[in-house]
């Protein structure tokens, strides 16, 4: 009997098992790459206000200096110089997400041993829940599953909420990435140091950590170094997509659901994933920056697929150097095929939500016809969350982006994908959601 099998398996309803491609690279360990001749760091790499440069042109930088300062009054956290260099510019550059937005360049200094800045080392357990919240913003840490939201913002609660649970996100369940693997298996203190942090932070009496049942040597890593008081498990839940959502997870955990078009704090609980918890757990206690994170690179016609530690800002082609892009033509997407953002230009950086590079060559991104729907009902078996994604995608045809915001819940969607992926007519319905929320934004704007 394995150590799986004292593990109930949970799940939730629906859903989909799309091939993995992990093996690829999760039994890689993790190395670094060597430094770009430049990083490109964006001024937004987070949900909310873009920070604000406190540099300028020509003026040299330590790793580890905070060179852009959070916005006023507003959603927004630190960005921390990634490379000891010189200041080349502050102007537009290449974002993931396809427009240019305002970036602070910096040329490395192929001298400088690239050792981040530090502070005096400090105490968590003698700290108070304000103190670390505040400590947390000054890391600049965001969201390292692909979101962005900071992480000092999920601590701060209303007067009338309180969490009593912290869910610890560690499915990784799109296709490819492995990076969460690997610092569950690597970066087991700091992981369990960052857990413990913010449990602090925000008095949660305990925490739950999710990982899918096919990181077996993730659990036997894990569960010996959990702490004796029990306050911090490890459950095993079904390798499934889209597992790693969290409102899929804390479905699957605690069988209770996220409030519609609601947060977790409404019902006592915070979604962390575990690679932010890490660098919690990492960066805190010595009063650092967040200046690098480790993504996947994989896919087609690399010769040195693997886990690697960038970085924040390198641009998308010293990773193709490095990983030997062998091929001639190539679909680059930042993040998993799910859920990813395909990209235009490698003067595109990493940034701090980046969790992976896929590369797929011409035969895997090859366009298929649109055909019309056939109502088979597959798009209404795999959401997760029970819309009707054939409706949805028959109103987004007509332009009825009205009704579906008002009858058919289509800002609960979250677009995983799953329903476009399991589409026989290669409709693709999550484009169709993502466009109607976007014009929907606008309508709403517009009225006032």
């Amino acid at each position: 009997m394995g150590l799986l099998d004292f593990f109930i398996r949970k799940t939730f309803p629906h859903g989909i098992h799309p091939p993995e491609y992990k093996s690829i690279t999760q039994h890689k360990k993790t190395l670094r790459l060597p430094f770009p001749e430049r990083v490109i760091l964006p001024l937004a790499q987070h949900i909310g206000a873009p920070a604000i440069p406190i540099v300028h042109k020509g003026q040299y930088v330590v790793r580890g200096e905070v060179i852009a300062e959070p916005a006023e009054n507003a959603l927004s956290v630190p960005i921390h110089a990634s490379v000891s260099g010189s200041v080349r510019e502050i102007d537009l550059m290449p974002g993931p997400k396809g427009s240019k937005v305002m970036s602070i360049v910096i040329d490395t200094d192929p001298s400088s041993p690239q050792i981040p800045v530090s502070g005096e080392y400090q105490d968590y357990t003698r700290m108070t829940p304000e103190q670390i919240i505040n400590e947390v913003k000054q890391t600049g840490l965001v969201g390292l599953g692909g979101a962005g939201f900071p992480s000092y913002a999920k601590m701060l609660l209303p007067k009338d909420r309180s969490i009593h649970t912290i869910i610890v996100n560690g499915c990784e369940c799109e296709p490819f990435l492995t990076t969460d693997h690997r610092i569950m298996l690597e970066k087991v203190d700091d992981l369990i140091r960052g857990i413990q942090i913010a449990m602090k932070a925000v008095s949660a009496e305990r925490s739950i950590i999710g990982i899918e049942d096919n990181k077996l040597e993730v659990l036997e890593a894990i569960s010996p170094r959990l702490p004796a008081d029990g306050r911090i498990q490890v459950e095993a839940v079904e390798t499934k997509y889209p597992q790693g959502a969290e409102k899929m997870l804390v479905k699957s955990l605690l069988g209770v659901e996220i409030p519609s078009r609601g947060l977790p704090s409404e019902i006592g609980l915070a979604v962390f994933n575990v690679a932010t918890l890490a660098e919690m757990g990492r960066l805190l206690p010595n009063r650092q920056g967040l200046v690098e994170r480790i993504i996947t690179v994989t896919g087609d016609d690399l010769a040195k697929p693997g886990n690697y530690v960038v970085p924040v800002g390198t641009p998308l082609q010293d990773i193709l150097d490095q990983a030997d892009f062998t091929g001639q033509e190539a679909e680059i997407i930042l993040g998993g095929p799910m859920m990813g953002l395909p990209v235009a230009s490698l003067e595109t950086p990493v940034t701090k939500s980046t969790g992976g590079v896929l590369i797929l060559d011409q035969h895997a991104y090859k366009p298929k016809d649109i055909l019309p729907c056939i109502k088979c009902s597959l798009c209404l078996q795999a959401c997760p969350i029970n819309l009707n994604p054939s409706e949805l995608g028959l109103l987004a045809d007509k332009r009825r982006y009205d009704v579906m915001e008002e009858q058919y819940h289509l800002n609960d969607c979250f677009e995983c994908g799953a329903c476009s992926y399991v589409c026989p007519s290669n409709i693709p319905l999550v484009q169709y959601f993502k466009i109607a929320k976007t014009l929907n934004r606008e309508r709403h704007i517009q009225n006032g």
